[in-house]
């Protein structure tokens, strides 16, 4: 079975890097913005629609960077393989979310979150010149990070 993803590279001023910081399923995870590809939904559409929900922005999806192109079993779901698609993103208003400055600074509307569905995130940016694969939790966001840090 196939579980396709759909992430966005939204760079801020002075090429900051937008990161989420993720508690899911136990471990903390640090990987781009986005989510799983629904049943009739374009990729772009998708990326959109996860950065509208998770961040309550509207952007706009620019150029494709990469699809993964190697066997990547899912880190949760075993019998599932994952196809990962990234863009760039472009934030076409004002970033209201709030933006943390060090990894898994939760507030407490985001430790709610937790206590109901066992999950939470917030975001935050990381400097271009600090911003390295090493940042990065997921094997194919690593990928990504290399492939935007030589461009």
């Amino acid at each position: 079975m196939f579980n396709v993803r759909v992430y966005g590279i939204l760079l801020g001023d002075n090429k900051q890097v937008l990161v989420s910081d993720e508690y899911i399923r136990g471990g903390y995870y640090t990987k781009f913005p986005g989510g799983g590809l629904e049943f009739g939904e374009g990729t772009r559409d998708c990326l959109k629609r996860e950065f509208k929900e998770e961040m309550d922005l509207e952007v706009r999806i620019g150029d494709h960077i990469y699809t993964t192109d190697f066997f990547q079993m899912s880190a949760f779901t075993p019998d599932q393989q994952i196809i990962a698609i990234y863009y760039f993103a472009h934030a076409v208003e004002p970033i209201r979310a709030p933006l943390r400055i060090k990894p898994f600074d939760f507030d407490e509307q985001q430790l709610e979150v937790y206590k109901r569905t066992g999950e939470t995130e917030t975001f935050r940016f990381i400097d271009w010149d600090k911003f390295s694969a090493e940042e990065i939790t997921l094997p194919i966001d690593k990928i990504v990070a290399n492939i935007i840090k030589a461009s």
